[in-house]
């Protein structure tokens, strides 16, 4: 059962920070334009985690693949075409989820207040209130970041951390986004929930496994997952304690060392990870508090404001709008041909451009680039 106290830990923090601006970046951004923007979101998403929790850990994975990758641009939902691979399509990227609750809430929105609230917005709006709705603790989000015009299937790769790092490779990578040791481990806690392949951990259990699993989790592991997951990828709770609450068991079970994935277990290789790992184990609260204020940092990286990006449009037929949900959230590998045989208006800074094939239009899979 969750911790109800936990549940307004963001609200004086926020209280303390509202009307304050960060840049172009503002708590209650959309006040007078959109005044109900976030309830909207808020309300897609609490319908969609209640219905299937995985949604919730998928949600705040993308917002954290988002901001990895050039920033918190949302470039993370624009979709292949068969002249441009996008980050989508990157292996790491391959079991990315919620791409239609954004889809629904978009939706929502652009019947509300058209043009008005960009879809990168959306994405970090919709991480927070995953956190909420399975953790019970909330904490303000920034609104006023733009939606970036580039995804490149080659960027994820060399920008997000693996499964497999070591904590040496995790800090390097990290520290190129602005975060630090103790924000590793914080973010870390985020695998208390949600579920993972097979794929993504068994380098831990072929062709030996690795010493540093508890013996008798690694046995219930190697009963689960073959080894050759070509045909046969089969899912694992990440938490096994509470797989559908956010909460700090996490980092009990790397304590036990009950946790799946080489990058959980390197948290206890150094000192200073090893400490906070300690202290998050016995201090639920604590982590809490940290959590929020990381994610908030995390939702700042590279994003961009003012003028620049844009804010994404309505697709441009129907059935445009619910691709995600109708492939099963696997990635759009191709030009689908509805919409590659009709024009497209586009708006962009530029103003109102007109291409004959679609290929701006089927960049978003999710109708957050077209008119």
């Amino acid at each position: 059962m969750k911790n109800s106290n936990l549940c307004y830990v963001g609200f004086f923090l926020a209280m303390s920070m509202i009307g304050a601006s960060m840049g172009d970046l503002e708590f209650g951004f959309y006040r007078e334009t959109c005044p109900s923007a976030e309830a909207i979101v808020r309300s897609v998403v609490f319908q969609a985690v209640s219905s299937n929790p995985g949604l919730g850990a998928g949600l705040i994975r993308l917002l954290f693949h988002d901001c990895f990758v050039r920033g918190c641009d949302g470039s993370v939902l624009i979709a292949s075409t068969a002249s441009n691979p996008s980050e989508q399509v990157s292996p790491i990227n391959l079991s990315l989820r919620g791409f239609q609750v954004i889809d629904q809430a978009k939706t929502q929105l652009e019947a509300a207040c058209p043009g008005v609230v960009s879809c990168a917005d959306i994405v970090a709006f919709a991480a927070r209130d995953s956190a909420l709705k399975l953790g019970g603790f909330n904490y303000s989000v920034v609104g006023g970041r733009r939606d970036g015009l580039v995804s490149s299937s080659a960027d994820p790769l060399n920008n997000l951390p693996q499964f497999s790092f070591n904590l040496a490779q995790l800090k390097s990578t990290f520290a190129a986004k602005g975060l630090g040791e103790t924000d590793i481990v914080v973010l870390s806690g985020a695998h208390s929930i949600g579920i993972a392949h097979c794929s993504s951990f068994i380098n831990r259990l072929y062709p030996t496994v690795d010493p540093t699993l508890d013996p008798a989790f690694a046995s219930s592991l190697l009963s689960l997952c073959p080894n050759d997951t070509t045909t046969n990828n089969p899912t694992t709770n990440q938490d096994y304690q509470t797989p559908n609450i956010l909460d700090n068991k996490y980092y009990q079970d790397i304590l036990q060392q009950r946790v799946l994935f080489t990058s959980d277990e390197d948290l206890t290789n150094s000192t200073a990870t090893l400490g906070v790992v300690n202290t998050f184990a016995t201090n639920g609260g604590e982590w809490v508090n940290q959590f929020t204020r990381v994610m908030q940092k995390m939702g700042q990286i590279g994003v961009l404001t003012g003028t620049q990006g844009e804010i994404r449009k309505e697709g441009t037929g129907a059935s445009f709008s619910r691709l995600a949900s109708d492939r099963k959230e696997q990635p759009v590998m191709g030009v689908d041909d509805r919409r590659q045989a009709r024009p497209v208006v586009v708006i962009t800074s530029e103003g109102r451009r007109t291409w004959g094939k679609a290929d701006w239009c089927s960049l978003s899979r999710l109708g957050c680039a077209c008119e």
